[in-house]
């Protein structure tokens, strides 16, 4: 960990980040690690209890947290965000989309509802997050975004139609938003975890565990990674903390692949040779 006495500068002292689905998971690990690097952090996430404790956690700074209660799949209630936003914090640093649904189904099983949450957080939290926010970081000058996809962006389990769909698209957006808005000094990227140690992933492994206990779900997953685990909420903040840092200021329509190897590896393993 760097210091970060009162005697120490910190490397986000000074400026504003609004991170979405910031009380827990992906988007609460990114929260955290900002606010420890000195930065003001606006956490939106429909969580008011959540929100209210990380607030509580980091009362004691170094950077600040403030949480705000709004649901991503709403455009007006981003509207309302982004005007609280500018109001209270004036410029917008950063910006990074972690709010995100998981559902199951093949396509035929899906509901037209269920698709239209998924699409509605997935897809639309980030559209509507960044249609709303990225003026403010052109008026700071410039900036970085970083959107949340998948590694099912890639390569998909069977059963999650609407999910993958919406994982995708995000990689569309984020390219899409880093050509529109390079001239603007705006940076946007996207990460794509692969499994990750949160309450999503353990609601998600309940749901297969039968019988067995959810932790074995989580261990089995975990083994079908290279690295033979999964992931933390901490390990995808340090990559998306980089992608908004000016340590990656050359950096813009990537996606950076978090997932311990898993979509590296082909399903079809050669056979162990005979000792």
């Amino acid at each position: 960990m760097p210091d970060l006495s009162p005697s120490t500068p910190t490397p986000w002292g000074g400026r504003t980040a609004v991170v979405t689905g910031a009380a827990a998971g992906i988007g609460g690990g990114v929260a955290d690690l900002l606010v420890e690097l000195g930065a003001t952090v606006v956490g939106i996430d429909r969580d008011a209890a959540a929100l209210d404790a990380a607030a509580a956690r980091h009362a004691a700074g170094p950077g600040r947290f403030v949480g705000l209660v709004a649901d991503v799949a709403r455009p007006e209630a981003l509207d309302d965000a982004a005007r609280r936003v500018r109001a209270d914090h004036g410029r917008l640093a950063a910006v990074v989309c972690a709010a995100g649904v998981q559902r199951y189904g093949a396509v035929d099983e899906t509901d037209p509802a269920t698709y239209d949450e998924v699409m509605g957080v997935n897809v639309g939290g980030a559209f509507h997050t960044c249609r709303a926010m990225v003026p403010l970081v052109r008026e700071n000058g410039g900036g970085a975004v970083v959107v949340v996809s998948s590694a099912q962006a890639y390569a998909t389990q069977t059963g999650v139609a609407a999910y993958t769909a919406s994982k995708t698209a995000l990689l569309g957006l984020a390219r899409a938003m880093a050509v529109d808005h390079a001239a603007d000094g705006i940076r946007v990227n996207s990460v794509s975890p692969g499994s990750i140690d949160t309450p999503m992933l353990r609601w998600a492994a309940g749901l297969f565990a039968g019988d067995r206990p959810a932790e074995d779900v989580v261990a089995e997953w975990g083994r079908a990674h290279p690295l033979g685990r999964v992931g933390t909420p901490r390990e995808v903040a340090e990559v998306v903390e980089f992608l908004l840092s000016d340590r990656a200021a050359f950096v813009t329509g990537a996606d950076v692949k978090v997932d311990g190897g898993l979509s590296a590896r082909l399903a079809a393993a050669l056979p162990e040779a005979d000792a």
